[in-house]
């Protein structure tokens, strides 16, 4: 459990703290110094945050890290993590493609790591006591080491606003990217990028332009649509236009693809697991062309019950990622379900894309389920339209009979 104001609890000794090089963590690793007199391991994951790491190790050093560990995740965090949930379809509450929540449980998990091999008593993060990380970091470590303490410095200091934090900054000489022209957090790795905060806090007001970090607006974006192909296996995309790829330059491809068609901004007011709605608006380019890819392949090979099963669990996945649950025991018993159903979702799909739209314009399928001979509106030998009368009068028997009743008939 995390220390409180009041608590008796003894300082930790070694303290390993997930660290961005933002604001927040910035301000925390030093505070963590100040404030339990311990030695601070710095642990980053490199998730495809590109150009923001680069002054990550010297800016942890200089503010006061013991050492600073930086692991690249890239290759785990698509095959493992966002795969298997694009896998699932999950989107929470109808357009949030979950690009921050998936990544949590990974860091969580390489942070618990770096902690085991620093001998680490204490773990601590920069999630706020208002937001959804905590709530994943935390399901996180006690899932994979509950007897590592948990320090959660916004749940115990009093710097209660950002202004507080810029202020403590300025006095420890701690440079931070929060500026007047950019006065909101971002999340970035390779699947998304989300903004919060700020300007952004009024959900009337439209996000400014240049904002936008990775995808042209559609306004801008070519005025020539782009067909693009992505081929699958078992649910899982293996190449794009017939060049087989692995997983981080596939979603690298599909990124750059989409973000120069303005494809993936996506703008909502979502409800948070702590209670709260919150204002989230966020870039997903190469999440969105798989996810409509997907979904189109499926419409040819999967069973239609099946599929509406599929669909009626989505949205409860998706708020087990959402809400931080991703080693608990329902969401790998429900994402072996996901996997089942993948088995036959083999085949091509051929997208257009074109000022941020995604349109489907072929599906084909070694393991398809459509057959033009049933289909077709033209005569055929296999179907018999006759076998529909039957049908028809068996479904709607008790329509009859209710009817029937509330006529007094």
């Amino acid at each position: 459990m995390s220390e409180g104001p009041a608590s008796t609890m003894s300082n930790p000794k070694k303290v390993v703290l997930a660290y961005s090089g933002g604001l927040d963590t910035s301000v925390i690793l030093r505070w963590l110094i100040e404030r339990y007199a311990c030695e601070v391991v710095a642990f980053c994951a490199d998730l495809g945050q590109g150009e923001e790491l680069l002054t990550v190790r010297d800016k942890a050093l200089r503010t006061g890290a013991r050492s600073v560990h930086m692991l690249d995740l890239r290759e785990e965090f698509v095959r493992d993590f966002v795969f298997p949930m694009l896998r699932a379809n999950a989107v929470y509450e109808g357009g949030y493609l979950l690009g921050t929540s998936i990544a949590r449980p990974l860091i969580a998990r390489a942070q618990v790591e770096v902690a085991r091999k620093e001998g680490a008593d204490a773990v601590a993060h920069g999630a706020t006591g208002k937001g959804n990380d905590q709530v994943r970091f935390e399901l996180t470590y006690a899932a994979l080491a509950p007897d590592l303490r948990v320090i959660a410095p916004w749940r115990e200091w009093d710097l209660d606003s950002r202004t507080a934090l810029l202020e403590f900054a300025r006095r420890h000489d701690i440079p931070v990217p929060v500026t007047a022209e950019r006065p909101y957090s971002t999340d970035r790795n390779l699947f998304h990028i989300s903004y919060e905060g700020g300007i952004l806090e009024d959900p009337w007001a439209e996000p400014p332009p240049k904002m936008f970090l990775l995808t042209n607006s559609p306004e801008a974006a070519p005025d020539v649509p782009v067909y693009v192909e992505i081929a699958f296996e078992h649910g899982d995309p293996v190449a794009v236009d017939g060049e087989a790829l692995a997983p981080v330059p596939l979603l690298a491809r599909l990124n750059r693809l989409g973000a120069e068609h303005g494809v993936g901004r996506i703008d909502l007011v979502e409800n948070r697991y702590v209670g709260m709605k919150s204002r989230g608006v966020y870039e997903t380019p190469g999440g969105t062309i798989v996810h409509t890819a997907r979904r189109a392949l499926e419409s040819l090979a999967l069973d239609r019950e099946v599929l509406h099963l599929r669909d009626s669990l989505v949205p409860r996945y998706a708020e087990m990622i959402y809400y931080g649950f991703w080693f608990a025991p329902e969401r790998q018993a429900l994402q072996a379900l996901m996997d089942d159903c993948q088995r036959d979702v083999t085949g091509t799909v051929r997208l257009k894309l074109y000022k941020g739209n995604v349109t489907v314009a072929g599906r084909r399928s070694p393991r398809s389920l459509y057959r033009t001979d049933f289909a077709t509106f033209e005569a055929d030998t296999v179907y018999s339209q006759r076998d529909a009368g039957g049908f028809i009068n068996l479904n709607a028997l008790r329509l009859k009979i209710r009817a029937l009743r509330d006529r007094g008939a």
